[in-house]
């Protein structure tokens, strides 16, 4: 759910999502939404108009990290995470704490961006914010490996250095990617990543599911070391049985963000799936 100003709050959303055995929950963030636009909604040409909640997010790592605190068992987790507008030692220091924080309990979703109005005011290189992402990734796991980091690359460069907590889980917590099925992004979740969650309805994932795990063959990594999610599930048994079938061990159901009432309601409607699938 985008955790907004007008909708559930994190804290009682949180507290209310591990009391009905939900296994996480993941906030997306937007920094802002430039009002003079030109990128289509998700990055889809003939997208409808995009809606406030874009524009009415809490902080990602804040509203996390309060429900964290306020949950034992829940995973809290970022999806996604738009890694391209953040500086790579502030994230690291950023996921490393929210997993101790947690208790070792927070899943790294990572995306390489749509919006380029909004990446151009964080001085993104729009043509390559996919090797942007790809160092600060790589960046923030030296961080989070070696009491002294470094790190040498074109777009992020530090010299030998301290920084902590390291995170509780080793060596990391689990890096999800939330990306199209493209050759480009394949090869990026096979060198840094540990799984993949493509959003439902966009692609054919049994099929790209299946080319994923060809690529991790091909690139010498096991595809077992690989997960599969999925983004906004369609909330029926039988597909889900379906997404678990093929290989997904988690799938992300949608709430209303910003209606409190409707978010109740909708965990209230899911809760048969909640009892079948966890």
């Amino acid at each position: 759910m985008f955790p907004t100003d007008l909708g559930m709050q994190p804290i009682e959303l949180a507290k209310e999502a591990e009391a009905r055995g939900f296994a996480s929950l993941w906030f997306p963030e937007h920094s802002h939404i430039p009002v003079s636009r030109s990128s289509p909604w998700g990055g889809v040409p003939g997208a409808p108009p995009l809606p406030p909640e874009y524009w009415h997010t809490h902080d990602q790592f804040v509203a996390l990290a309060a429900a964290a605190a306020v949950t034992t068992t829940l995973q809290v987790a970022t999806g996604i995470c738009l890694v391209a507008q953040r500086d790579a030692v502030w994230l690291a220091k950023e996921v490393a704490s929210l997993d101790v924080i947690s208790n070792g309990r927070f899943l790294f979703g990572v995306g390489f961006g749509w919006n380029h109005e909004e990446m151009a005011t964080h001085d993104v290189d729009i043509a390559h914010r996919r090797a942007v992402v790809r160092e600060k990734i790589l960046a923030c796991k030296e961080l989070w490996s070696n009491d002294e980091a470094e790190f040498h690359g074109d777009y992020v460069h530090f010299e030998s250095s301290w920084a902590w907590p390291k995170p509780l889980q080793r060596p990391h917590p689990p890096i999800v990617v939330g990306a199209s099925p493209t050759p480009a992004h394949f090869r990026h979740i096979v060198e840094w990543a540990d799984a993949w969650m493509p959003i439902e309805g966009r692609y054919e994932i049994d099929e790209k599911w299946a080319d994923l795990q060809r690529t991790a063959t091909d690139a010498g990594r096991d595809p077992a070391t690989l997960e599969l999610g999925v983004f906004g599930a369609k909330a029926e048994a039988g597909h889900l049985a379906h997404l678990q079938a093929i290989g997904a061990t988690f799938v992300g159901l949608s709430l209303p963000p910003l209606d409190r009432d409707a978010a109740m309601r909708t965990m209230d409607q899911y809760a048969p799936l909640v009892a079948e699938f966890h």
